[in-house]
């Protein structure tokens, strides 16, 4: 695995949204780092260990939730080590109990398929529709790791950058919750 800095120099192949994420990084002035891995999915946690090894970042689990009459979505990024626990989220939330999204859902407002949500799908919400949640651990670190929108590339940001440009420009704010995995 070899780590570049920016976009590819031809994008010839690429899907759209994977195009449109770094256009806004570009347009933003963000500075990021990719990875290509077309040969390996990162759909499993432990395709990201690899990836991680190489971006040297907080590699995220992203998970699309919904509340049970299905009215309000949360993306939630979390560090990929740590364990979930939908319990201890909901009493949080304040919600009685939280399930996955569906597939639809997650394509209608991410523009995300399963094992390629990100945070840079927040950007296709132009509604508003998710509230991103993070754990508190995420702001912690100096670099994160996410998708641009598909799973067979990985960007390295500077946490710095997506909490104070991206999240900004992409009118979202994030809830910042305190996991344990208890």
């Amino acid at each position: 695995m070899k780590l570049y800095e920016g976009r590819p120099a031809d994008c010839t192949g690429r899907l759209e949204k994977e195009i449109r994420t770094y256009d806004l990084l570009d347009k933003l002035g963000i500075q990021f780092w990719r990875t290509d891995h077309g040969w390996m999915k990162a759909d499993t946690m432990e395709d990201c260990h690899v990836i991680d090894a190489c971006l040297n970042a907080t590699v995220c689990k992203n998970l699309f939730l919904c509340n049970r009459q299905k009215t309000n979505f949360y993306l939630l990024m979390m560090p990929g080590d740590k364990p979930f626990k939908t319990k201890e989220l909901s009493h949080q939330l304040g919600i009685a109990r939280l399930s996955f999204a569906s597939l639809e859902d997650m394509e209608q407002y991410l523009d995300c398929t399963p094992g390629s949500s990100s945070i840079m799908g927040i950007a296709n919400d132009a509604e508003n529709k998710v509230q991103l949640l993070m754990d508190e651990d995420i702001k912690a670190g100096e670099y994160l790791g996410c998708h641009p929108c598909i799973n067979t590339s990985s960007l390295k940001l500077r946490t710095a950058d997506v909490l104070e440009t991206f999240l900004p420009a992409v009118h979202h704010e994030p809830i910042f919750v305190h996991l344990t995995g208890e």
